[in-house]
């Protein structure tokens, strides 16, 4: 029988499927791979039922030490049985004319797959579900739904609860890597449990365990079949399982569909590390010597600049120690360990009086740790928000700039051997800028890790579901003001697909022309800034690949107007990358 024959019965008439049926249903290189499985299947009773579990886990165990792509582990633990449908081959078809989708996925995927895939099999469920973040979130540990589902495995928040993923201000479960995947491994036991059936348990993961159990009462009532593909269910529900069909398909033979599957490395991507009580995002991310946007994958579960609650980190094998190393050096310094403090504000009161309080707007509260429910200005229930504090912001600075030597980034061809070392006073030069040239400056003599430096972030930036102000400022090394400044905007909010200008296209480390009508905003917040205690000598700054002048002013304390005249520059002047700015 031919798949093509199969395709073009209705459900009701497809004959129980024999092991070779199930392979023509699938390309020929899937059924090669599922051949040694089912091999004698006629005349052998089911492992499980000839081995002890412990036989069978240990099978597994050997199986998955023996593949270095975790793709092959994966498909050795595929264990539903096929599925024909109109609706897979649609969604087949829509897959496999996304290259660059799947692309993207799955090098987003290949941060948590292996930690998945581990929990998975330690469980002895099917790796099928290793793909449901696929259908649920791509991978996404940040997305957020209409339905208020948040996270990778798209929790909406009652489940959430229900399963252990605590959810405050400051923190939400639904988004932590270990912990969401926890839940949703033993949320999809418990619906595997009720209806005996893994399709019907991923169709009530999408559309809740009583949506499925009325629509299989439904048809007990009428006499029709309870199987998946006979049910009435919702639209969204009815394509879910089709969509991991048709991804799981794909997997199975990629090169049958035309796409090129990027190999996944059959190891752990990243490890716990203990974390401190509080600490800011932003500093624990230089000292993995990690991109914040990388630190903030793997620890996407704070929902505020600082992180706290949770007790551990999620960072790669290869940042654990370097990040421990670092972590003891920073507090051998006794520098603070966050920049920002919590607040709180009553009921009725006004947010913009509030923000006032601290020397703030009501627009910058609303972007940092909004939104709140307001009536006319006034707060409909009492809030905690967070305060940024400059002193001690430039303390982490310094500290880490100035004091904590980090390796610097080298060629496989260079020496890599160099730890991290604590800089005395003494030996600690006044300013980065007076170290030696990069090319001659050993990695121990490096004030910071070349991986630090933010990147150029692009000219443009398109606003998604979820994204302040304040997000978009933090991922791209800039502030509020800047953004406001930049795109002209009155205030903090935004909408979606709303195009902001973010500063110099990569590469090119070219300051946005600015109009003067648009410059004076950020000269007169500028002026705001208090000055620093700086020697009488005029003090340098070597520019690094991100910088902006208003960046620059604002991290020595001086004004734009100042910086513009010392160094004879416009604001529409290029900044390039190893250019030495007077900065006082």
């Amino acid at each position: 029988m031919t798949a093509a024959m199969i395709s073009a019965m209705t459900p009701a008439k497809i004959p129980a499927m024999t092991p070779m049926m199930r392979c023509a249903a699938l390309p020929l290189a899937a059924c090669l791979l599922l051949a040694p499985l089912h091999a004698g299947a006629a005349d052998k009773p089911p492992i499980s039922q000839t081995l002890e579990k412990t036989e069978v886990v240990a099978t597994r165990e050997a199986v998955a030490q023996s593949d270095t792509d975790l793709w092959q582990r994966i498909r050795r633990g595929f264990a539903m049985d096929p599925l024909v449908s109109p609706l897979i081959e649609n969604h087949e078809i829509w897959y496999s004319a996304r290259q660059d989708y799947i692309k993207r996925f799955v090098e987003r995927g290949s941060k948590y797959m292996y930690h998945i895939v581990e929990e998975v099999e330690r469980r002895n469920l099917p790796t099928e579900i290793v793909l449901l973040p696929i259908i649920e979130s791509a991978f996404n540990p940040q997305a957020y739904s209409r339905a208020n589902a948040s996270g990778m495995w798209q929790f909406i928040p009652s489940t959430g609860r229900n399963f252990g993923l605590k959810q405050d201000w400051q923190y939400d479960h639904r988004r932590d890597i270990l912990m969401s995947t926890d839940a949703a491994l033993d949320y999809l036991e418990k619906l595997h449990g009720m209806f005996n059936s893994w399709e019907l348990a991923f169709a009530a993961y999408n559309c809740g365990e009583g949506c499925v159990g009325r629509a299989i009462a439904a048809n007990q009532r009428k006499g029709l079949p309870t199987d998946f593909m006979s049910l009435k269910l919702p639209p969204e529900t009815r394509n879910y399982v089709p969509k991991l069909i048709a991804v799981k398909n794909i997997v199975l033979s990629p090169g049958s569909y035309g796409i090129e599957l990027d190999s996944l490395q059959n190891r752990p991507y990243f490890v716990k590390v203990t974390a401190p009580a509080k600490i800011d995002v932003k500093l624990a991310a230089r000292l993995a010597e990690m991109p914040v946007d990388d630190f903030t994958a793997l620890n996407p579960a704070f929902s505020k600049p600082v992180a706290a609650g949770s007790g551990y980190f999620l960072v790669p094998t290869d940042k654990a120690e370097p990040f421990k190393t670092n972590l003891d050096l920073y507090r051998s310094l006794n520098a603070p360990m966050v920049s920002w403090q919590a607040a709180t504000a009553r009921r009725g009161e006004s947010l913009d009086k509030v923000a006032k309080r601290y020397g703030l707007t009501g627009s910058f509260l609303r972007a940092t740790s909004g939104p709140f429910k307001e009536r006319r200005g006034k707060l409909q229930q009492a809030i905690t928000f967070m305060v940024p504090m400059q002193k001690e912001a430039r303390i982490i600075d310094d500290a880490v700039e100035k004091q904590l030597a980090m390796p610097v980034a080298t060629s496989s061809s260079a020496t890599a051997t160099a730890e991290p070392v604590l800089m005395t006073a003494a030996a600690a030069p006044a300013d980065p800028s007076a170290a030696a040239p990069a090319s001659d400056a050993t990695p121990a003599a490096s004030y910071i890790n070349a991986a630090l430096a933010p990147a150029a972030p692009p000219e443009i930036y398109t606003v998604k579901k979820g994204d302040t102000l304040f997000a978009i400022a933090q991922r791209f090394n800039l502030s509020i003001e800047q953004l406001k400044t930049l795109n002209h905007l009155d205030s903090s909010q935004v909408q979606i697909g709303q195009n902001l200008l973010l500063g110099s296209v990569p590469g090119s480390d070219t300051v946005p022309a600015a109009t003067d009508s648009n410059l004076k905003p950020a000269v007169a917040n500028a002026k705001t800034v208090a000055p620093r205690n700086i020697s009488a000598a005029p003090r340098s700054y070597t520019v690094r690949s991100g910088d902006t002048l208003f960046g620059i002013a604002q991290k020595f304390g001086v004004t734009l107007e100042n910086l513009l005249q010392w160094n004879k520059l416009t604001a529409k002047s290029v900044l390039r990358p190893g250019t030495r700015l007077r900065v006082s």
